[in-house]
């Protein structure tokens, strides 16, 4: 039984990464709207909204956006397995009730830890990321300052402590980026200025077995959530 897994990829520069073969055994259709695919109206058996340079909020620069959060909050409202990786964090925190910002302390990027909160202990997604305070890329100039009702914390950090939260039994939004690899980073740097991009990038690319480590066993605990929804909601229908 094939499950099949709407993506939205904003950019080019930020697309699957590391998940485009942690995902395995799922169908992963990408839908790239910056080419002017257009947004669903449903994710089929999950959705996964990737990151980019947009803020959550630049419907006129980004026209797909809207569509984008009313997808995300149809998906969580059905109750369909539903990942978002920093700006598709911001985009659910956004859907779903939350407010988010320009950070206060400027860009975060590099790779930085973050700190599982307890309830990371019991969660689908993050109970199998072995260490306590696992490193992960960071690159957004916006944060989540407010969290959707009844939101679950799952992970904080300095100086932006909303870094994952689950809302609801199989929608998570994590503000790291857990698919990227050292070289997407290496590819988001190009250019930047007033930051020490080759020690960011030597840093990233040092971090890579640590990156692995954690983040796949994430991506792999997606899938099966995905794979055991798919399974149960065509068996009631069946």
């Amino acid at each position: 039984m094939s499950a099949r897994v709407v993506v939205i990829e904003h950019e080019a520069e930020a697309g699957l990464g590391y998940f485009g073969g942690w995902l395995a055994g799922l169908e992963l259709d990408v839908v790239r709207p910056y080419l002017g695919e257009a947004v669903p109206e449903r994710a089929g058996d999950g959705l996964l909204v990737l990151g980019g340079a947009a803020a959550a909020w630049e419907d006129a620069e980004y026209p797909w956006l809207p569509a984008t959060r009313e997808l995300i909050r149809a998906s969580v409202a059905e109750r369909l397995p539903v990942l978002g990786i920093c700006l598709g964090a911001q985009l659910m925190t956004l859907a779903c009730g939350g407010v988010v910002v320009r950070g206060e302390h400027g860009l975060e990027i590099g790779a930085r830890t973050v700190e599982l909160l307890p309830a990371a202990a019991g969660d689908p997604l993050l109970r199998g990321v072995p260490d306590a305070r696992p490193v992960a890329v960071q690159y957004h100039y916006d944060v989540m300052t407010g969290l959707p009702p009844e939101a679950v914390p799952l992970a904080t950090g300095s100086p932006y402590p909303n870094q994952a939260y689950r809302l609801g039994d199989n929608a998570w939004a994590v503000q790291f980026h857990p698919e990227a690899t050292p070289e997407i980073f290496a590819e988001w740097t190009t250019g930047l200025t007033d930051y020490p991009t080759h020690e960011l990038n030597v840093e990233v690319g040092a971090s890579r077995g640590a990156f692995e480590r954690n983040w796949r066993p994430l991506a792999e605990a997606f899938a099966a959530v995905v794979v055991e929804y798919t399974t149960r909601v065509r068996g009631q229908t069946a």
